[in-house]
């Protein structure tokens, strides 16, 4: 974690895989093509009619924002796109209120260009996730999610189609969770079985076997089910660490808690400790209101619990407030195993 002389609050986290023991305030950035609008320019929007009127009638980025919209964003922060996606990705990302990124390319390299903005953010503008449609079939989108490895990184597959059965908009899939995403409330409530409207069909069917090899490779795996385009369960990218196969940040629920929790102790001590000084008075109050805001947390049942609240001087620099703590995630509930013994 870089940390500069600019007086603020900084955070970084760890984590282990195993221990033992309405309204959203948040925008989805998309980057895409369009017809309309000035190219390289963040516009905010809170209607579908505003989208088309912008970015132009039947263009992908007008297609995209109303998906987002649609899905249960309040705005969209939009950008049309002419030639660098990666330039677009940064002036998204250096909005403090777009939580999700995306965009109508199923190119690797623009998901890895991505990549780069979503973890490059720091600060306010940190804690983005980026949402991108993958490609091809199984073997081929498992590959795709291996090359991103990143919990940051979500991808969806396959792609949707329209009521008549065309191929919608590169990216659609990504857009509708995206709007999902930001919509939620509650970070820790899993997103299996979510619906996401205005995607008619799927464009390929997946086996059992095949959403196996998805889940476990790194994809976000979509289906019809009940008349509905459906998440059969949120996945990241990052699957491995070093080399070595890691099911630690895979759950998508598990990224969406994390920055849920951190941001918001971030912003408690923002606005409660401005004007401070770094005396033991001024850290026992840092430490009750972390407390506060992690006891919030697990009354709200996104953490599990809490532990190691610790508040200390910096011993390097007297000026500098080191808080630390540790926290368990709330993990959705995936599967209900029944055993039953029977006697005749």
């Amino acid at each position: 974690m870089s940390i500069g002389e600019r007086p603020g609050i900084y955070t970084s986290y760890t984590t282990s895989g195993i221990r033992y023991g309405g309204a959203s305030e948040f925008a989805v950035g998309i980057a895409a093509q369009g017809t309309a609008g000035t190219a390289g320019e963040l516009v905010a929007l809170t209607s579908p009619a505003a989208a088309r009127e912008q970015f132009g009638e039947g263009s992908n980025l007008a297609a995209l924002c109303v998906l987002a919209l649609y899905n249960g964003a309040s705005v969209v922060k939009a950008v049309r796109v002419t030639g660098s996606y990666a330039e677009a990705f940064s002036l998204l990302c250096a909005d403090a209120s777009v939580k999700t990124v995306t965009c109508d390319s199923t190119s690797a390299q623009v998901h890895a260009q991505l990549k780069a903005a979503v973890t490059g953010a720091e600060g306010d503008c940190a804690h983005k996730l980026g949402i991108v449609e993958g490609s091809g079939g199984v073997s081929a989108l498992v590959s795709a999610a291996a090359a991103l490895n990143c919990e940051r990184i979500v991808m969806t597959a396959p792609g949707a189609l329209d009521g008549s059965g065309s191929a919608m908009t590169a990216g659609s899939t990504a857009a509708a969770l995206a709007g999902v995403i930001v919509a939620q409330s509650d970070a820790a409530l899993p997103l299996n079985g979510a619906a996401l409207k205005g995607l008619d069909d799927v464009a390929a069917s997946y086996t059992d076997g095949d959403i196996t090899l998805l889940v476990r490779g790194g994809v976000t795996p979509l289906e019809k089910t009940g008349g509905d385009t459906c998440v059969v369960r949120g996945i990241t990218t990052r699957t491995t660490t070093g080399g070595v196969a890691d099911a630690t940040w895979r759950e998508l629920n598990t990224i969406l808690v994390v920055d849920d929790v951190v941001p918001s102790v971030r912003e408690a001590l923002k606005s409660g400790f401005k004007r401070a000084k770094n005396t033991a008075q001024t850290r026992g109050a840092i430490r009750t209101r972390v407390i506060i805001e992690l006891e919030s947390k697990k009354k709200a049942e996104i953490i599990e619990d809490y532990d190691n609240v610790t508040v200390a001087q910096n011993a390097d620099d007297p000026t500098v407030c080191d808080v630390a703590f540790e926290f368990t995630v709330a993990h959705g509930l995936n599967r209900i195993v029944i055993s039953a013994f029977i006697t005749v």
